[in-house]
């Protein structure tokens, strides 16, 4: 982006409006790409804002009118701040969309389509995403002219510091055999995959029972019960997190080193997606799935 945005300078002048939109689907992700950006653009003098649901709205509107080059939010707040006029879109060279495949899993097309829609036709637009379902195909078919597709890697090197696991175990060992996996890695840090709250909440008791150091993340959770979670899990009071898939969406633990599936995904752009919360920036890290007699075929 800095090609595009800086145009030849070595640093920004003053900012009547955002030059660049960078969108993400959770408000930690946004929060992470925010920080991100910061050291990235500092010696540029760049000014970035955030916009995303659960933080004061009247903030950001002060930080936007103050000027910033960067804009990073999550679609809704984003779109909010459009329709209030509190966000100027007019002088935008560029729009990011990060982990784009989620965006549209989480039920935020409309959202995108309205910000895209509202951004200037003569502007860069740049997808991220881990998979390449038709949806995104055809949000990028709408909204990009001339766009060069780019692949990080192929197929068969996707998560080549993962060491993938599969362990078959009869139903009524299910919890035991994930008990006993962390017990055998004894991670930094461990996230637990299930594919429904109650399992969420069964699991979580479950492990508080036999002495473990677990937060929980589902969808129940308020915006401030799930940030002191997640800061549970940095700072080394909580060592395991049970979730499920939407709630785990946009999460970055730096030291997370084992993902286990509790409950088998649904598809393999579930496993691709749940995996690859761990090894991350040259880290190592393991996948374990927990695979009942009855579903082997499947896992396969």
């Amino acid at each position: 982006l800095a090609p595009t945005l800086l145009d030849g300078a070595e640093r920004f002048s003053h900012a009547a409006a955002p030059l660049a939109l960078a969108v993400a689907p959770t408000r930690e992700l946004a929060l992470q790409v925010t920080r991100e950006l910061e050291w990235l653009y500092e010696l540029t003098g760049a000014a970035i804002a955030s916009c995303v649901g659960g933080m004061d709205m009247r903030t950001e509107r002060r930080a936007l009118e103050r000027g910033a080059h960067i804009v990073v939010g999550t679609p809704g707040r984003l779109r909010d701040h459009i329709t209030r006029n509190s966000l100027d879109m007019s002088e935008l060279k560029a729009v990011v969309l990060d982990e784009a495949d989620e965006m549209l899993d989480l039920g935020f097309r409309e959202d995108l389509e309205f910000i895209l829609d509202a951004a200037p036709a003569e502007r860069r637009t740049l997808m991220f995403s881990a998979t390449v379902p038709r949806s995104i195909a055809t949000l990028a078919k709408g909204y990009q002219r001339d766009a060069v597709r780019i692949s990080a890697s192929g197929e068969e090197k996707q998560h080549l510091d993962i060491e993938y696991r599969a362990l078959s175990v009869a139903q009524p060992d299910r919890e035991n055999a994930i008990i006993n996996v962390l017990r055998y890695y004894e991670a930094k840090n461990a996230l637990v995959f299930c594919n429904t709250r109650a399992a969420v909440n069964h699991l979580t008791a479950r492990f508080n029972n036999r002495n473990f150091s677990v937060v929980a993340l589902s969808g129940e959770l308020s915006q401030n019960e799930r940030s002191h979670a997640l800061q549970a899990m940095r700072d080394g009071r909580a060592k395991v997190c049970i979730a499920t898939d939407v709630a785990a969406r946009g999460i970055d633990l730096p030291n997370l080193e084992l993902v286990i599936h509790a409950d088998l995904p649904t598809n393999p752009e579930t496993l691709l997606h749940r995996s690859g919360r761990t090894g991350r920036a040259g880290r190592k890290g393991v996948s374990a799935l927990i695979v009942p007699n009855n579903a082997r075929r499947r896992t396969e």
